[in-house]
């Protein structure tokens, strides 16, 4: 019985061996290959990514001599020159704009956090009046936008033409956000909402102490789309607002940058003995408008993969 077991196990096993062996030894042969190739596409995307932005930020930061011989672009700087950043950051039209856009940002994103949240907890539950024709009317929402022209119309019967309201309310909930949210909650265990129910709680403390403290990786994502959504807007101030005083940040960056229209000094904050060439002023505004998303960035990143719910039902 002994030899039947030896016989019947000692092949495939040795197969097995010989099969890890051969595997091994054709991974030796392409590994440094693949390896060195991987190397250089990474390299090569990395440093499409990395060199202009520090292209930019050293541009903001280079003398204006040194840009002026470079033609208008600095990798390297020979020193540090803060002085675009004190021309537009000193009260001017930058400044004004970015205020505008912190505010727009802050408060448009706690709003549309606020309703999302509110109605996705609504439509997950099953004894909401009129649940499915409201979920119905979300996914339609979802397949048809109204036109241009008609959300045109409705924003200017409601008074908001030169409004800042005009960049929060017109895409203060979106549809695609409300569904990922519903789909959080829904997934809830049962057993969370009974006990809270048995306990005497409210619906509206189910959803203020149980379910939000639980969604906070699923809110923390929803939030950061809202927030860049609403730093990167452009398209409504340049529609709705007449007033280059309530202009974002984003108008100004369109207006100057893409545009290539001149900032004089009347714009800036403050004047300056020479003005910094305008290369350094459109890298400075480029700056500007990337470092909140890269500050706010690194503080939500740690939800988007990190789980709520384990070990919240235990038996």
């Amino acid at each position: 019985m002994t030899v039947d077991s030896e016989i019947t196990t000692h092949p495939p096993r040795r197969d097995a061996k010989r099969a890890t062996a051969r595997s091994k030894s054709l991974g030796d042969t392409a590994g440094p290959i693949e390896k060195a190739v991987k190397a250089v596409i990474l390299t090569i995307a990395c440093a499409l990514v990395i060199v202009p932005f520090v292209g930019i930020v050293s541009t903001s930061l280079a003398p204006a001599d040194q840009v002026t011989d470079a033609g208008g672009f600095v990798l390297f700087p020979r020193e540090i020159d803060l002085t675009a950043y004190r021309s537009i950051l000193s009260g001017g039209v930058v400044a004004r704009a970015l205020l505008i856009s912190i505010v727009v940002t802050a408060v448009g994103t706690a709003l549309s956090l606020t309703l999302t949240a509110m109605l996705a907890w609504a439509l997950s539950r099953k004894g909401t009046v009129a649940n499915k024709q409201m979920l119905i009317l979300v996914l339609i929402s979802l397949l048809f936008s109204p036109g241009l022209i008609p959300t045109y119309l409705v924003v200017r019967q409601f008074g908001l033409i030169d409004s800042l309201w005009s960049l929060i309310i017109p895409g203060l909930v979106s549809a695609f956000n409300v569904i990922v949210v519903r789909a959080f909650f829904v997934n809830l265990p049962e057993e969370l909402t009974d006990a809270a129910r048995i306990d005497g709680a409210s619906e509206w403390q189910i959803f203020r102490r149980i379910a939000l403290p639980l969604s906070k990786a699923v809110l923390a994502v929803i939030g950061l789309f809202y927030g860049v959504g609403y730093w990167n807007a452009f398209f409504n101030a340049l529609l709705y607002l007449n007033d280059a005083s309530k202009w974002p940040l984003q108008m100004v960056l369109r207006t100057y940058v893409v545009n290539g229209s001149e900032m004089g000094t009347a714009e800036m904050g403050q004047v300056v003995e020479a003005a910094p060439p305008q290369t350094t002023i459109q890298m400075a505004i480029l700056v500007i408008s990337i470092i909140p998303i890269l500050l706010v960035y690194p503080f939500l990143q740690r939800h988007f993969a990190k789980g709520m719910l384990t070990g919240a039902v235990k038996g």
